[in-house]
């Protein structure tokens, strides 16, 4: 992969990972923010609670996403990055512009969804 591209994908890997961080942020903040309410109907508190969960999963997502940038930061540094952990080809740009963090080709992956949608 050309030097610019790599560039070009730290770049993008970057810029996810501050949003991420920078969303997590926000999200415990406005958790931590005010006391908490005392609801008369207990409706409102069952959607408080389901927004709250809802917004807990999301950032359980966002935690294991951050996993998967720091290991694609590791692939870029010792030279593996772009390259399917399967098969050994490339993966190509179009995919890694869409999921800069993969580590299968498009190929790969397909077979490997093939194989989960058979089990």
């Amino acid at each position: 992969m050309r030097q610019r591209d790599l560039k070009l994908f730290r770049k993008l890997l970057e810029d996810r990972k501050s949003e991420i961080l920078a969303e997590a942020e926000r999200a415990v903040g406005s958790m931590n923010s005010g006391p908490e309410e005392a609801f008369a109907d207990p409706n409102d508190r069952a959607s408080l609670e389901s927004d709250r969960n809802f917004l807990l999963r999301m950032r359980d997502r966002e935690r294991k996403l951050l996993a998967k940038i720091e290991e694609a930061f590791t692939r870029l540094e010792d030279g593996t990055y772009g390259r399917c952990e399967e098969c050994g080809g490339e993966i190509g740009t179009e995919r890694l512009r869409a999921r800069p963090v993969t580590t299968l080709c498009i190929g790969c992956k397909s077979a490997q969804e093939a194989r989960e949608r058979q089990s």
